[in-house]
């Protein structure tokens, strides 16, 4: 190894370090590390921020954690809806024995059998205060895996409305974490595009608003949201609950784009945040795909010289690892044959 490598592996070790001491003095999430593969004549660059958040990498533990409880106990194991929008990581789940619950026979009280004695985790975008009653009602242990920032919005939204403010709910209303924080309210209302927002600003120009954010929405979408109920409403209260996993993965893309010719977005195609991602990487004007896995990897992606590579906050780092090793291996196959 030459010097100038030696001394290059140093200066990074140590920014690397620092950068390790930063995120847990702040107690925020640790990125993975920049990771950039050399495959003969085409470069794989990594989004320095990406994969699986810690809000879900937390669910994640806590569902893997349950099912060998359950194994362990010989009772049922399951999770309230999806534990999180990757379709793979819930095929490992139930592979463990941890099984999806249908939300909505809860949500409107029905009574199921199965419930009694099992374990059920919460999901990380939560659940309604009726669905969480109904659960301990049929006499199942309630495990609460919500993301602790889904459960700042449930909490920020009963404070508001038992103070008298109309709280309105900024997201797609047909989200998981949408529908739990409805559930913590009696009387919030969700909008999810500035059309809707302008015409209930009007309508509730003498009321004092609290905005309150989906966690994965993209910053610019909420800014127009509350732009334009400032411009109708004496009274508006905005919190800040877009998750910073959300918009550092999108930043990263941003100086992604910058470096390479194209990109790959890896994730659950029932994801919100990996659908934005895959919208930010189009809007660039980047030749762009989004895919859940490896097997979704076909020749035209290996076309270019400088390929990037990002993930959803609900993507397994294996499957990232998956699409890297089939896109060198891909492009290795397709320069033998000419």
């Amino acid at each position: 190894m030459s010097p100038f490598s030696v001394v290059k592996s140093g200066v990074r070790s140590i920014a690397l370090f620092l950068n390790l001491a930063n995120c847990l003095h702040e107690e925020r999430e640790v990125p993975l590390p920049f990771r950039l593969r050399y495959d003969a004549t085409m470069l794989i660059l990594r989004a320095a921020t990406l994969g699986m958040c810690m809000g879900v990498r937390r669910a994640d533990r806590i569902a893997r954690e349950t099912a060998a409880r359950a194994r362990a106990m010989g009772v049922r194991a399951f999770t309230f809806g999806p534990l999180i929008h990757n379709p793979q990581a819930i095929a490992e789940l139930e592979a463990l024995g941890i099984h999806v619950l249908d939300p909505e026979p809860l949500e409107r009280g029905d009574l199921m059998p199965e419930l009694q004695g099992a374990l059920v985790v919460i999901r990380a975008h939560g659940a309604s205060l009726d669905a969480i009653e109904s659960l301990h009602r049929q006499g199942a242990e309630v495990i609460d895996a919500t993301c602790p920032r889904v459960l700042a919005s449930q909490k920020l939204a009963r404070r508001y409305e038992e103070r008298g403010w109309q709280v309105v709910l900024v997201g797609d209303r047909r989200h998981g974490e949408m529908q739990g924080i409805l559930g913590h309210t009696a009387h919030a209302i969700v909008v999810d595009s500035v059309p809707e927002a302008e015409t209930l600003a009007r309508s509730l120009a003498d009321r004092s608003c609290a905005l309150i954010a989906q966690t994965t929405i993209r910053e610019e979408e909420y800014a127009a949201v509350i732009e334009t109920f400032r411009r109708h409403c004496q009274m508006v209260a905005a919190e800040q609950t877009i998750c910073p996993a959300t918009s550092e993965r999108q930043q990263a893309l941003l100086d992604l784009c910058r470096r390479v010719d194209a990109i790959l977005v890896v994730g659950g195609r029932n994801s919100a945040n990996t659908r934005r991602l895959f919208a930010t990487a189009r809007d660039q004007g980047m030749p762009s795909w989004h895919i859940e896995t490896a097997d979704e990897v076909v020749p035209e992606m290996v076309g270019f010289e400088r390929i990037g590579i990002t993930a959803g906050a609900s993507t397994p780092d294996s499957i990232v690892e998956d699409v890297e090793s089939r896109l060198a291996s891909l492009h290795r196959t397709m320069t033998a044959h000419g």
